[in-house]
């Protein structure tokens, strides 16, 4: 296996990572990334098989659970009962009692919602250069996924603030003022959370919350107080964080190339959505562990041994994506790896899908000249990969 060196705080590296993704590609399914310390799978045929494979998972096996800083335990607490972390039996149980109030149906109804949040935010788009990130990235998935869930709609900018910092745990080079910032909001986030809850439960609502308090299995389990708190986090951080850099790189991209009359045509839009969530995604490393002794791709995996798969370098592989780093609105429809596979493929999917498929035609309908003020930056963070800003004129 061939070991390959980057640092991935590098800031060549954070604003354009796809070289180092085509050289690890081109050295193997599988090579070991110096600096992370750990197996990377790199090609989309490995990262798919890894993801899909039940002897690998999110859930840390024993005997190699870190010890956790006091300073670190609240955030710790909550991830404990988090079902992106979890295997089965307890993610089979949690992620049951969500999908049945997380319907098709349920999502498909936000339809108008989505439609009236994005033209009142473009109606207040000013004449002049603005954030297209602060105008319309930001404010319209927050939105979206606390009208979803029924959370007030006035905190949104607190749960921006609060989901910001937390994800901040999983950045590259963190420090430990970020950890300190990322234990604060998780505990103004529950505490805040834990009220809405009390007050849901005495006054049910028809939304999401309060299906989510009522969800049952058959044997009558309901989620937990500790569960209904992390699962809600989880349903508001996941719901926006990744959709909010979605919208910053497709729209670069897509302003980048002059392709903005392609949004008004219905019949190419689906496949300039999907391109969109592949090309440039906003999540690029996603870890798994092994439960057993592994023969994979020329590699013996041994219990407790992390691998992460790259899942931006999956989308990049010419073997799965013929001219890769084509920015193709016509692209035929090949699944990508922005959602993960397998057990903890994203819950969110249809909801990131039909937001995209929306507000885009909205935005250049709207604003049929936009254009780029200045070459967009990316934040100088590793594995979310977003703009710092999308200075934009109409």
């Amino acid at each position: 296996m061939h070991r390959l060196s980057q640092s991935p705080t590098d800031p060549a590296f954070v604003q354009d990572p796809y070289p180092f993704y085509a050289r690890a590609r081109a050295s193997g399914d599988l090579v070991f990334w110096e600096e992370y310390g750990m197996v990377a799978a790199t090609t989309h045929a490995a990262c798919n098989a890894i993801l899909r494979d039940r002897r690998f998972g999110r859930e840390v096996p024993p005997e190699v659970s870190p010890d956790i800083p006091p300073h670190l335990q609240p955030f710790y607490d909550l991830e404990a009962h988090s079902m992106l972390e979890l295997e089965p039996p307890r993610h089979t149980r949690l992620r049951g009692l969500v999908v049945r109030a997380f319907t098709t149906a349920r999502i498909n109804a936000l339809v108008p919602d989505i439609d009236a949040i994005a033209a009142q935010l473009l109606a207040g788009i000013p004449d002049g250069p603005f954030d297209l990130l602060d105008a319309l990235a930001r404010p319209l998935p927050v939105t979206v996924i606390a009208r979803l869930l029924g959370v007030p709609e006035d905190r949104t900018d607190d749960l921006l603030c609060w989901s910001n910092a937390m994800v901040g745990m999983y950045q590259a080079g963190r420090t430990r003022q970020m950890e300190d910032e990322a234990v604060a909001a998780t505990l103004a986030f529950r505490h805040w959370l834990e009220g809405v809850l009390a007050d849901r439960r005495a006054n049910p609502r028809a939304d999401l919350l309060s299906h989510l308090i009522a969800a049952e299995e058959d044997d009558g389990d309901r989620l937990s107080s500790d569960e209904l708190v992390a699962t809600i986090i989880l349903l508001l951080n996941a719901g926006h964080e990744a959709t909010v850099h979605t919208f910053g790189n497709g729209i670069k991209t897509i302003l980048e190339q002059g392709l903005g009359t392609v949004t008004q045509d219905a019949a190419r839009l689906p496949t300039l959505v999907e391109e969109v969530l592949r090309h440039d995604p906003p999540l690029h490393l996603f870890t798994r562990y092994a439960y057993e002794d592994i023969d994979l791709f020329g590699h013996s995996f041994r219990r407790g041994e992390q691998v992460a798969c790259l899942l931006a370098s999956a989308n990049r592989d010419p073997e799965a994506f013929p001219d890769p780093d084509r920015f193709d609105p016509d692209r035929p429809v090949t699944t990508n790896a922005s959602f993960g596979a397998g057990l903890h493929f994203c819950i969110g999917a249809p909801l990131a899908r039909l937001e995209l498929a929306r507000t885009l035609p909205a935005l250049f309908a709207a604003c049929p000249g936009l254009r780029l003020v200045e070459p967009p930056r990316y934040a100088p963070v590793y594995h979310i990969h977003g703009l710092e800003r999308l200075l934009v004129t109409r």
